[in-house]
Order: structure tokens, then C-alpha cells, then sequence
């Protein structure tokens, strides 16, 4: 029989683990098989309504589905780094991981995802970074980039536990990852956390300082607004808040991020943004096993 979707699995069924479920629901792609995690909570209880599978061994259950192919690893750096990754491998499934371990490359869709569909295990870098890693990227391309800042902001609401604890982790990943993916030769990363109460968007201010000011704004607007229609393809919600200015050497934008309220509210643009690239990349290499045959 040939596969029309390939099978996938949710490993951590908090409320990033329970919007991506919802969202690969919509794909064309994917087939929601599994939502694990270590203890019957809200989440699998909500992923067994659905009729999806689950199960409260974690990453060993994932791991002995012979159909599945893919897995969304929604746990935490510690948990992919140490359990969930290695087993993943060793069982053959490929890895998305949306925790700050990057075991493997990171991967931003609109920038460089066609390099790593072949790859076990990506790293989905961090909100911050998918949100501003291609305007850094489309700017970098152009007009070159001897520095890049980025600070984002994101409603104090939306961030759980989880972020609020990996603050260091978020910094020193997405400053990387300005560098090795937007082609940045220095890369700074801050993230503010807005108190602000109704919860406002995720804005994001990028700055890049560039090589080549000569270019001119029109060309660097150009490449910013082609990287934008692509984004906006996996990410509906992603607007250019502020159009770029040129000052000197220095490009500024601003952009903002609105979720689609799949499971999480719209002001979640940060979460919103880094399950959509996880889900868009998981697109990609689903479509390049389903075009190998998937004969099941």
C-alpha cells in the first residue's frame, strides 16, 4: 500500500506539544500517530480525545512504532540532549527539536531548510530566531552584515516555565544562530518579556550593521520583503511591522508575529512561530520520503 501521509509523534504533551498536534492535524503531510510523555497529564488526556494515540513512556514508545517516522521533540534540552535524541536515532526516526540542545544543525525553513532534509536531527533554534534570523539573513545577502542585533519582545503571558528557564540558553542559541544561519559575522541576542496587560504581540526590532551601505535601501527592502512572503507561507501571522530604514551602515526593521490560535491564544506569536517552522520543515522531509516510494 502506498503511504499518502507519513506517521509523526509529539514527544511532550504540554501546550507547545498540544499546538503542534493541532497543527499537524492541518498538514498534508503528516499523520498525527503518537502524543508521549512521562506521566498522564492534560495534554494526553486532550491527544486521546482526539483519538491520537498515547502513551506515558515517553520517548521508548515513540521509539518501538516501527511506522513512525518523525518526531517533535517538545520536552527540554537536558531531556533531548541526554534521552531523546540518541533513542530517536538509534530507532531511525528523525528528530525536530524546538528545545535549545542542538545536537544537530539549526534550521530556519525560509533560510536554509532545503540543505537539511536529509539531516536525523535539526534544531528549531529558538521564537526569537525564526522570527528574526531571515530579515538578518535577506539583509546579510545583499548588503553583507558585520553585526546583528536582535531583541524580542513577547508577551510576559506566553512565556511559561520552560522559557522563563532557558533565558541564558535562549541568548547564547540565537546569538549563534544570527551567525550561522543569517550569515551575520557577530551576532547579540535579547529577550524582553512585556508585562503588558491585554497581552501585546510579539514585536521583534532587528538591527544589522552592513558592508556594503551602498546597495541602498531599495535593494535591501526588496530582499526583506521576498523573505517576508516566504515566511508568511508557514506563518500567516508574521508581518513587517516597520519597514526597513537605512542609516549610515545601519538597517533597522521591525516585525511582529501574531499566532493562529490553534491551542494557544493569538498574542502567542513566540510559540506560534516555532511550531509552524518545526511543522514546515517536518513538511519538507516528509514530502522527500513520501517521493522515495513510501511503501508501507
Amino acid at each position: 500500500m502506498t503511504l499518502e501521509k507519513i506517521k509523526v509523534a509529539v514527544i511532550g504533551p504540554g501546550n507547545i506539544g498540544s499546538d503542534l498536534m493541532y497543527k499537524i492535524f492541518r498538514s498534508k503531510n503528516l499523520e498525527m500517530a503518537m502524543m508521549a510523555g512521562i506521566v498522564e497529564s492534560e495534554g494526553i488526556k486532550r491527544a486521546a480525545s482526539h483519538g491520537v494515540k498515547t502513551s506515558t513512556k515517553g520517548v521508548d514508545a515513540v521509539a518501538e512504532e516501527k511506522d513512525i517516522k518523525i518526531a517533535f521533540d517538545a520536552t527540554s534540552a537536558a531531556a533531548h540532549l541526554n534521552f531523546n535524541g540518541p533513542k530517536l536515532k538509534e530507532a531511525g526516526i528523525v528528530s525536530i527539536d524546538l528545545t535549545p540542545a542542538a545536537i544537530g544543525p539549526y534550521c530556519v525553513p525560509s533560510v536554509n531548510l532545503d540543505k537539511l532534509h536529509t539531516e536525523q536531527d535539526i534544531n528549531m533554534v529558538t521564537c526569537g530566531g525564526q522570527a528574526t534570523i531571515p530579515i538578518v539573513y535577506a539583509i546579510s545577502r545583499v548588503a553583507g552584515a558585520a553585526y546583528a542585533e536582535i531583541v524580542a519582545c513577547i508577551s510576559s503571558k506566553s512565556a511559561g516555565p520552560g522559557t522563563r528557564a532557558n533565558m541564558d540558553e535562549f541568548t547564547e542559541t540565537t546569538s549563534k544562530a544570527i551567525e550561522v544561519v543569517g550569515g551575520a559575522d557577530k551576532g547579540k541576542a535579547i529577550i524582553v518579556l512585556n508585562p503588558a496587560d491585554p497581552p501585546l504581540m510579539m514585536t521583534n526590532t532587528i538591527l544589522v550593521k552592513v558592508k556594503n551601505p551602498e546597495v541602498g535601501i531599495e535593494k535591501i527592502t526588496e530582499s526583506i520583503n521576498e523573505i517576508v512572503a516566504e515566511l508568511k507561507e508557514y506563518v500567516p501571522g508574521y508581518q513587517l511591522r516597520v519597514p526597513p530604514t537605512l542609516d549610515g551602515d545601519k538597517v533597522t526593521a521591525i516585525v511582529q508575529v501574531e499566532g493562529q490560535a490553534d491551542f494557544l491564544p493569538a498574542y502567542s506569536g513566540n510559540l506560534d512561530i516555532i511550531n509552524s517552522a518545526a511543522v514546515a520543515a517536518a513538511e519538507k522531509i516528509a514530502a522527500e520520503m513520501l517521493k522515495k516510494g513510501g511503501n508501507a
